[in-house]
């Protein structure tokens, strides 16, 4: 915990051509070693490839997409007399889209394909269409939180 406060949020310009924090958010975590253009071109060229196949604009099947993939509870482990609980917990705005974009990212990049802009565009047409390996993991942590649900009282 830092002595001085809470650490100020940076602030990040929205993306030159559809003007939206979020895509330069997911650039930003989508870039390796500094390489921003190459991430840019990635993303881009994959929204080109899902308007294609979707036949409606990349931008909004990206947004549906990204909405379908962001967690509304986790699970968190409290510690109490001993026995480790895990308590089911909302999950606020900016954790939620980070956990998002940082799914997407990750499921896109552990598909099978050729290159980096086919596993993306697949990935956000899933996501898109509630399937898909990030749809997946948000299940699998709304059902641990159903399951916890007893345990919820132990929230603090």
């Amino acid at each position: 915990m830092p002595r001085k406060g809470p650490a100020p949020r940076r602030v990040i310009a929205p993306d030159p051509i559809y003007n939206q924090i979020m895509v330069s958010r997911f650039i930003n975590r989508l870039m390796l070693d500094g390489k921003k253009s190459v991430a840019e071109k990635i993303f881009y060229s994959a929204l080109e490839k899902v308007e294609a196949r979707a036949g409606r604009p990349g931008i909004e099947v990206f947004n549906e997409a990204l909405r379908n993939v962001m967690p509304v509870v986790e699970v968190k482990p409290r510690r109490v007399g001993g026995a480790t609980y895990q308590v089911p917990v909302e999950v606020k705005s900016p954790r939620k889209e980070a956990v998002g974009i940082r799914w997407m990212i990750t499921f896109a990049r552990r598909r099978n394909g050729r290159s980096m802009v086919d596993k993306l565009s697949a990935e956000i047409l899933d996501a898109a269409n509630k399937q898909g390996g990030a749809v997946r993991r948000r299940e699998e942590g709304f059902k641990m939180a159903e399951a916890n649900k007893a345990f919820s009282h132990y929230r603090f």
